[in-house]
């Protein structure tokens, strides 16, 4: 039986940085050199992209505060 799975992996990584930029740039390194380590992972699991965005913590961006501020 031939089936597709679409998968989102969702995180939020918390550090020290100088700019959005560089904290948007460190996680991509992290996660391109996992990557890289392991070329198979993006041919077997089929991803397409990768992508994020930082963002101040209790700006209306930032999900997990939010999400306590409703609970």
């Amino acid at each position: 039986m031939q089936v597709k799975v679409h998968w989102i992996i969702d995180g939020v990584a918390e550090m020290d940085a100088e700019s959005f930029e560089a904290a948007e740039k460190h996680i991509e390194d992290t996660i391109r050199s996992l990557i890289s380590d392991k070329p198979e992972l993006m041919d077997k699991l089929g991803a397409r992209a990768i992508q994020g965005k930082a963002y101040l913590p209790g700006s209306e961006d930032d999900i997990d505060m939010t999400n306590e501020n409703e609970g």
